[in-house]
This record gives C-alpha cells, structure tokens and sequence, in this order.
C-alpha cells in the first residue's frame, strides 16, 4: 500500500521538536553561564533592594506572550532586568530574613538537577535520586545530632514539614487510643502546644490539618523567650482536665523572632511523661548545633520524634530544600497508609527497591532536591560549613557588643545564634524614657516604635542594607539575621551607620 500523501517519515523530526541545535544549545549554555558567573562575582556591590516601582520590571520585560518565540539576545537582556529587579540576599548586608545565600556549588547542582528532572516518588521512578536523598537525610540527622540512622524525607520549606510532622503526630495518637481502648473519642479536641514564639506554620498546619488554630495552645515563655516548662506543664494538666486530648508538644530549636533555643531535654522529659509527640522545629536554628560553643543549648533534640529544618536556611543551599526527620518510620508510614491508585502501585520485592516517599509524605511530584545538598556537604566538609555556621554566631554577638557600647542602641533580647534584636533610641528620648512615669512611658514607647519602623522602611529601600523586624516583649525590635558566609564585622558596623543615618532623617 502506497503511504498517502499527509504521512511523514517516522523517522524524520517533529515540526514542533523543542531540541536546540548543537551551536543553539552550546550559545546557551555559554551566555547563561556567564549571567550567573558575573552574578555571583558583583552580588556584593549590587544595591541590596532594587531602585524600582511595583510594575516597573513587567513594564521593561514585556507582559504579552510571544506566539513565534523570541531571540536568546532578547531573552537574556530581559534576565538581566530580572535580576536588577530583584532584591538580593547573596548581599553581604542582607540581615532580613533567615535565609542564607546560595553557593555556586548548590546553584550548579541545583542546574543539574533540573537537567535531568527526575520526578522523585519512589526508587522506581528515580533511582539514583531516591539513594541521594535518602542518603542526605541520614547526613542531616547526624549532623545536628538528632540520630545517625535518621529517617525522613525533603520537603519546599519549614512549613510543610511541620504539617507533615503534625498529621503525623496525630494519627499515631489516634491510633494508640484506638489499640489501648479499643476506640477514639471524636468529640474532644485534639491539642497541640508551642511557646508564643512559635513560628506562624505550626498554627497554620493546625487549621489546615482541620484541628482549628484555637487548639494550638500557647505556652508563655521566660525572660529569654523560651518556653516555660512550668507553664506547658500547667497548661497540660489542665486542658486534660476539661477534656482535652493534648497529642504534640512543638519545641524551637532557634525560634525565627529571635532564635532563642527552648529548653529541648526538659520539653522531651514532659512529653514522655504525657505521652505526646515530641516535635522539634529546627527549620532554622538546628544547623547550629555545628557551632561547638552552642551545641549545650541542643541537649534534648536527640529525644525528639521529629525535626524540621531547612537547609536553605542555613547550610548555604539554594532554595527549596527543606527536611523532615522523625525516628520511627513505621509511625511516619502509619499516617499516609490508603489505598494506592494502580498506576503507582510498587511491586518489587526488595526493600530499597519498593520504597516510595508518597508513604511518609504529602507530595507526589517531588523535584531531585537532594542533589544540591549532598553537593555542597560533599564539597565543603562538615568542617568548612561549621566555621562558617560559627562566625555567623560570633558576627550575632559582636553585634550585641557594639549596640550595648553604643548610647543610641538597645539590645530587646539575648542573642542564642545568629540573630540580633535591637532598636534605635536617641539618646534624649532615652533619658526620657528612664525618667518617665506609666503614662508618659506607653506615648514615649509608641513614638520609638514608630521611628524604628520608618527607619527600618528608609534602610530597606535605601539599598545599603536590609533589616526586618520583630516584637520583642511588646516593642517594635530591628531584627538582623546572620546567615551569610560574606558577611564580615565590616558589613556590620556599617549597617549601623546606614540605621542611625536612616533613624536621624526627618520623618514626612
């Protein structure tokens, strides 16, 4: 039979292949390799907040769509607008937020990663990349010393680690009630406990989970703002009594206002004797166990039944990557035990070969993560990122230092890692302020806020430096945190010239 007339060879290529010709792929991958080289050299003198409006980076770029495409030249100048548009927190003076920059070696990796696009549900969809990350989850547990036989998977962030760490909590609660009284009481409340520095997404899992943010009880914290032992002990013994079921107890191993550290053996021994999941958000602060001068405030976490913590946070690694470890992965398995749809059944026989990470977490389609941790651990040595991990710390404590020497700066909290919060006092109004009575302090308290915050506006826009805030025992705090391997005493010092220049500008 002769082929008609609209039949193609078979062999020949697609009218709508997306392959690059060999010189098309080689110019990419040259020019796009130099826009990240000559990124990663200037991100120091580049301003820290771009000199834009809200629209003006869509209004330089273009927001139509191309139906034919666009040249590379076009697309890498719009890039490059990108880029100038976006605020940077590869910047030495970046203290924002806790977020640490990327190295190129995780950004690289990062590319790789995305090269190959391995969708990582189960060893049989990406084999490698399942043995990486399972690999890098063990490494993290030991690092932070939680266990060197951890168990656990890699999440977007903090957040959806400790929602999965929740619903894992409570459906081994459940469970337990069911096996030892052969029932589970439906209409008392479920309840979690968290110190008021918890961070907005154990509350948020809670309402999401379906347990209401009300049944996250909030236990006072110390002069430290740590979490009261004798408080949560109160708090426990009488939510029992009114027919509560308290199952977690949430810890912080760095909380994100401050990064006080609560007091992890005493919370463990209490949820022991309670008999609740004992959940430690580390999202921040657990990489700072590396710092052998602070390892003392993690005493307790190898207790816990699950940790979170994110390596984008504070290992150096691009984002996403963040983690959940728990210690018992039948109980993390119990969680997520329903019915497979077929087209994701496993039916391999050996172990390692059937594992799948959809029995232990929420995400089917999950990105090869781990490459870019195992990357930058592989690359640097736990040593090299411990140092740079410890002078994050010292660089948090000499700038306590230099805000307790100096007449218009007061420290609002102690510094435990590598956060610091402070305000801006005149010191005219400081005298005031000592000298004032109840009345005249609260208006004298109100204005300070006010000026901490118009100047923590005026130095974030100013693109010198970049602070955020925090409330520290009722007070509007500037809040700078360190998690950046550029930063040197240099950038510090500066940055509080640019706060006590941005403080002295008249206000509108």
């Amino acid at each position: 039979m002769s082929q008609t007339s609209n039949t193609r060879d078979p062999t020949a290529a697609r009218r709508s292949d997306l392959d690059l010709s060999e010189a098309d792929l080689t110019e990419l991958s040259l020019e796009i390799n130099k826009l990240v080289l000559d990124y990663f050299r200037g991100v120091r003198n580049r301003p820290l907040f771009p000199y834009i409006s809200a629209g003006d980076t869509i209004a330089h770029v273009g927001a139509d769509l191309s139906a034919a495409g666009e040249p590379l030249a076009k697309l890498l100048g719009d890039c490059h607008s990108i880029l100038d548009g976006s605020r940077h927190n590869g910047h030495p003076r970046f203290f924002g937020y806790v977020a640490s920059p990327s190295t190129a070696v995780g950004a690289y990796g990062d590319l790789i990663a995305s090269a190959l696009n391995a969708n990582v549900t189960s060893w049989r969809s990406g084999p490698a990349a399942t043995e990486i990350e399972r690999t890098v989850v063990r490494w993290l547990g030991s690092l932070i010393g939680f266990s060197d036989n951890a168990h656990g998977l890699l999440t977007s962030g903090g957040s959806l680690a400790n929602t999965t760490a929740l619903l894992i909590a409570q459906r081994n609660k459940a469970s337990r009630e069911i096996s030892i009284k052969g029932l589970w009481n439906q209409d008392k409340p479920m309840t979690i406990y968290a110190s008021e520095q918890v961070h907005m997404s154990i509350p948020k899992a809670a309402d999401m989970l379906g347990f209401g943010r009300e049944q996250v009880r909030t236990v006072a914290c110390d002069a430290r703002l740590r979490l009261d032992v004798r408080s949560l002990r109160e708090r426990l013994e009488q939510d029992r009594r009114n027919g509560l079921q308290p199952f977690c107890v949430v810890a912080s191993a760095g909380t994100v206002n401050s990064g006080a550290v609560d007091p992890l053996a005493d919370v463990a021994e209490i949820a022991r004797e309670f008999g609740i999941w004992f959940h430690v958000d580390g999202a921040y602060g657990a990489p700072g166990t590396l710092d052998a001068r602070k390892r003392h405030l993690f005493a307790g976490i190898e207790r816990a039944d699950s940790v979170s913590l994110d390596p984008h946070k504070w290992l150096y690694v691009p984002l996403d990557a963040g983690c959940l470890l728990f210690r018992d992965e039948a109980a993390a398995r119990l969680a997520f035990t329903a019915g497979d749809a077929d087209y994701i059944k496993v039916l391999e026989e050996n172990p390692d070969e059937s594992f799948a990470f959809w029995d232990y977490g929420m995400e089917l389609s999950r990105r090869f993560r781990a490459l870019k941790i195992w990357l930058t651990l592989r690359y640097y040595g736990v040593e090299r990122l411990a140092a740079s991990i410890s002078d994050d710390n010292s660089l948090a404590q000499y700038l306590a230092e230099r805000i307790e020497q100096s007449e218009d700066f007061e420290l609002l909290a102690p510094v435990e890692l590598s956060i610091c919060c402070f305000r801006y006092v005149p010191t005219q109004q400081g005298a005031k302020l000592a000298a004032s009575g109840v009345e005249a302090r609260g208006q004298l308290e109100s204005e300070l806020d006010a000026l901490n915050q118009r100047t923590m506006l005026t130095v974030q826009r100013g693109g010198e430096a970049y602070v955020s805030n925090a409330t520290i025992h009722g007070k509007f705090a500037l809040r700078a945190c360190i998690t950046n391997f550029r930063t040197t005493r240099e950038d510090i010092d500066k940055m509080l010239e640019i706060i006590s220049r941005a403080a002295r500008e008249p206000g509108e």
